[in-house]
């Protein structure tokens, strides 16, 4: 007799269940009750770790040599080259860093790493040449590249009034870190070592003229535009004259002050981790330079080791991001949608949770900066950079918590007003749109966009309404009328009741007329989509309204023949839906949860649980199948926790369906 499916999906939900409550903790030598998973990008930050040592003269460990080394053996490409995500074509910024790295760290040109390498780099059509202007930079702190072919960064940006705090946070302190190691003209003396890499590059440099605007085609994403580019070659011959007037030296000096001025606050402020490792390794670079022997150099350094992973498998490597709270509050929303909840796992998490919420602005902040008070990080709050979306689904978290009567004692649960600051914080970030920004709320208008100079990746310059964070907020704020009475103002309500409404309204402008939703986080279309119906839903609209009914149809209409999903992460390049060949256990997640939330009970979800329950391993956990995150469209990540909590999550809230929201059972 064949066992009925929902027995079936109930085994497999019980199974998740236990593998998700196994990895409680275990990326963390104190046994917390937190979660976290590697979010894998590509070896590039580890590439510029490796240079910066150099260029500061800082030997790195013949061990941690050996396992940079292993991190580059096995992320290489079969071509010899790397690329800009696990699953992308070979870069030639990526691979010309990775290997000048390899090769200070004693690698051979015809070395088992680096021959293929050597190869690819030969026949590449365009050549160092046409390296991306980051490519650029790096190699002309080395003393690798001439300094006049560089694309031109002036520190006196940074003197006019509120010009760069009109970026991106991520893209003003990267050019911040730029703009103050081009203004000093730093340039390292590799000795032998560089003469000989010198020699090695002018090999991989293609004959004739190299034009400055020439950009790789296999690294290009976003052309500078015509405007961008005439600035440049009025810097580049007006530079020089400029700098000769009088005042100039002193406007120069100005700026440089400023610059190193706010990077120290920066660096201060953040624990020495810096915003994100990329602008973390040009901030500790820009102090060092400044003084060899500032102590804020050694704090900036083990700074730098916030964002490191190492295990003898993949070996040493600094990942893009970390992810703790992230992670965190979906597992905990993982185990406690469905029933059967177990109690200790989630009343460690529910702590572990709480003590991650940034509960005061750290001294000195730089003048860019926004209050990060009441917020919570995409990882751990000591940088303190909290994030719109992360403290909407630690909120999420936190509440579904406390509608289980008796899981978290009164005694333990986080204190109202906390709440009540993570609501405030949450405000804050909606755009004048109705919808919500990451970090900060937009400064900068879209024309800003056109004066990208990143060349590899896109809708980089301001901050943005995003369909993800909007519903996370939107889902968050959902929770206000639970807070116990006198948390928040008469005022404060009505505020949020206001910011559901608008953001309520951006969603429904938002979608497409075929249903879907554009993501920007996630992969791309089917995440979107399911996060969207949620908030939609959650915040009092029926499942017969149109355009839920269009989205569940949406959804519905991809899905494959097998009974999964499954989307290709290229959509995110085209702005287009792009099935990927097969079904995948994300994208299959993500459709049955928007299903089940869209009150969509038919043929469609039950063939996705059958998929998932089918496609589970023997430990209960998932197998990794493809990228499923991205950032400023071209830059794919593997989020490895996703592909535990969120199959777990759809198939307990389905069990969720069958025993009803009042019937959770503590195990």
């Amino acid at each position: 007799m064949s066992v009925p499916a929902e027995e079936v999906w109930q085994a497999a939900a019980e199974r998740g269940t236990a593998r998700l409550m196994a990895l409680q903790g275990g990326a963390f030598q104190d046994g917390a009750g937190r979660w976290e998973g590697e979010v894998v990008w590509c070896p590039i930050i580890t590439a510029q770790v490796v240079l910066a040592y150099a260029i500061m003269r800082r030997p790195v460990a013949p061990e941690r040599a050996k396992l940079i080394l292993r991190q580059f053996a096995r992320t290489r490409r079969p071509d010899g080259g790397w690329g800009l995500h696990p699953e992308s074509h070979s870069y030639l910024f990526v691979t010309t860093l990775v290997y000048v790295a390899a090769r200070l760290l004693g690698e051979a040109p015809d070395s088992r790493l680096l021959t293929d390498t050597s190869a690819w780099l030969r026949r590449h059509p365009d050549g160092i040449g046409a390296l991306p202007s980051w490519g650029r930079f790096w190699l002309s702190l080395l003393g690798l590249y001439d300094r006049d072919r560089l694309t031109p960064c002036p520190p006196e940006l940074f003197l006019l009034p509120g010009t760069a705090d009109r970026l991106y946070c991520h893209t003003r302190y990267i050019y911040l870190g730029m703009a103050y190691l081009s203004g000093i003209g730093l340039r390292a003396d590799l000795g032998e070592t560089g003469d000989g890499l010198q020699q090695e590059l002018a090999g991989f440099t293609a004959p004739g003229p190299q034009p400055r605007h020439r950009i790789a085609a296999t690294d290009l994403y976003v052309p500078p535009g015509r405007g961008l580019r005439l600035a440049y070659d009025a810097m580049a011959v007006f530079g020089p004259v400029w700098r000769r007037l009088p005042g100039a030296a002193g406007l120069r000096r100005r700026a440089l002050a400023r610059c190193l001025r706010r990077i120290r606050a920066e660096q201060r402020a953040s624990g020495f981790q810096g915003l994100s490792p990329v602008n973390g390794v040009l901030n500790t670079l820009a102090l060092w330079a400044n003084d060899p022997n500032d102590p804020d150099v050694e704090a900036s350094v083990a700074g730098l080791e916030a964002w490191c992973w190492q295990d003898e498998t993949d070996g040493l490597r600094y990942a893009g991001a970390r992810s703790t709270t992230w992670d965190s509050a979906f597992a905990l929303q993982a185990l406690v949608e469905g029933p059967n909840v177990p109690v200790d796992c989630i009343r460690n998490g529910y702590a572990a949770m709480a003590a991650l919420q940034v509960t005061r602005a750290p001294a000195g902040l730089d003048e860019g900066r926004e209050e990060p008070t009441g917020g919570w990080c995409f990882g751990e709050p000591t940088h303190a950079w909290p994030v719109s979306d992360c403290t909407a689904e630690a909120i999420i978290a936190l509440m579904l918590c406390h509608r289980i009567p008796g899981l978290i004692p009164a005694a333990t649960r986080i204190a109202p007003a906390r709440l009540a600051e993570a609501i405030r914080f949450l405000l804050v970030r909606q755009n004048r749109d109705g919808g919500f920004a990451t970090y900060e709320r937009r400064r900068g208008g879209k024309r800003l966009e056109r004066l990208n100079p990143s060349e590899m990746f896109g809708q980089c310059m301001t901050e943005r309404s995003y369909i993800e964070c909007t519903a996370s907020a939107i889902r968050a704020l959902c929770h206000v009328a639970e807070l116990p009475p006198g948390t928040l103002s008469a005022v404060e309500q009505a505020a949020c009741a206001a910011a559901m409404t608008r953001g309520q309204a951006f969603l429904l402008r938002e979608q497409r007329p075929d249903g879907a939703w554009p993501g920007f986080w996630g992969i791309n279309f089917i995440y979107a989509t399911g996060v969207a119906i949620a908030a939609l839903r959650d915040s009092g609209l029926p499942p017969e309204h149109p355009p839920l009914q269009r989205a569940a149809a949406w959804l519905c209409g991809v899905q494959h023949d097998d009974g999964g999903w499954g989307e290709h992460f290229s959509g995110c390049l085209t702005g287009t839906y792009v099935p990927s060949d097969g079904s995948l256990v994300i994208m299959t997640s993500w459709a049955v949860l928007g299903l089940l939330r869209a009150g969509c009970v038919l043929e469609s979800v039950w063939r996705g649980l059958d998929w998932l329950a089918a496609s589970q391993l023997p430990d209960g956990d998932w197998p990794r199948d493809a990228v499923n995150g991205v950032f400023f469209g071209t830059a794919m990540l593997d989020y490895r926790l996703y592909n535990t909590y969120f199959p777990t999550m759809a198939l307990r809230v389905a069990a969720g369906f069958h025993c009803g929201p009042n019937e959770n059972v503590v195990m």
